[in-house]
């Protein structure tokens, strides 16, 4: 006699057998009630901010062990590191120019180590490179980014060029991982340790979203005004939406994955 499925199993086949627009109503659904838990049982929503930050470090720091204790940058994107240095370089500018604080040192660390990253792939552990695989166009993203930020930026009295460039860190940032879904889904098997640095990046991601939709919902739309006028209010709220979301399908087939005791993640095709 066959052993019960787990009601796991049950539900994620029967999410895999949906159409398309039922899976985006299922994500939406599911993202709105973790908003309504994420607001009764944390009190302060500033604290989702850091545990964003602490999530990206515990990635970050995956992957650091990866390329030291694995010797190998197999499955790994460089563009996707070198999308993130842009932004966050351009990030740290404008926090140098119109906002100092401790976000600036994180900003600092963060770069320091992504630094890292992308010398151990282009020079120490470039024979494990999989650059055929890493084929998505940076200016497929960088250049549209720069458009935007030309025409939707903040409307604050810093100088007009680091309004821009503050837009486009912003922009960059939304979409800079799609190098490394490119790669996964070239790949189709991503191995524990990319898995494990893209799902925290995922988790991030989807924090620090809550954070700035709680943030405006409990300041009843005021935050919005508070970063200026025009459409570059929505345009943050949007960017962070955007970011959740692109790492959505992947986060599902990482908990599935999880559940289902595998080791390798193998993604079907379509993923992203």
């Amino acid at each position: 006699m066959r052993p019960p499925k787990k009601t796991i199993h049950v539900i994620s086949s029967w999410v895999h057998r949906q159409p398309p627009k039922v899976k985006a109503f299922l994500a939406v659904v599911a993202g709105m009630l973790a908003l309504v838990l994420l607001r009764v049982i944390v009190h302060d929503h500033d604290n989702l901010f850091v545990a964003a930050e602490a999530v990206h470090s515990i990635g970050i720091s995956v992957l650091i062990y990866k390329l030291m204790k694995e010797k190998t940058c197999a499955g790994l994107s460089l563009k996707t590191q070198e999308l993130t240095a842009l932004f966050l370089a351009v990030r740290l500018y404008c926090s140098f120019v119109m906002e100092y604080d401790i976000h600036t040192l994180l900003d600092l660390a963060t770069l320091a180590t992504t630094l890292w990253v992308i010398f151990m792939i282009r020079f120490k552990l470039k024979s494990s490179y999989m650059e055929d695989k890493d084929n998505f166009a940076m200016y497929y993203v960088a250049v549209p980014c720069a458009i935007l930020a030309l025409l939707i930026h903040p409307s604050t009295s810093h100088h007009i060029v680091n309004r821009i460039f503050w837009a486009f860190c912003v922009y960059l940032e939304a979409v800079s991982v799609l190098p490394q879904l490119r790669v996964m889904q070239n790949t189709k098997i991503v191995e524990p340790f990319t898995a494990h640095y893209v799902f925290a990046l995922g988790v991030a991601r989807f924090l620090s979203c809550a954070h700035w939709v709680l943030q405006v919902l409990d300041s009843r739309g005021h935050l919005l005004t508070a970063l200026g006028y025009g459409l570059w209010p929505s345009m943050v709220l949007i960017s962070e939406i955007v970011q959740t979301f692109i790492l959505a399908d992947f986060c599902y087939y990482y908990i599935k994955s999880v559940f289902g005791g595998q080791l390798v993640l193998r993604l079907p095709s379509g993923v992203v």
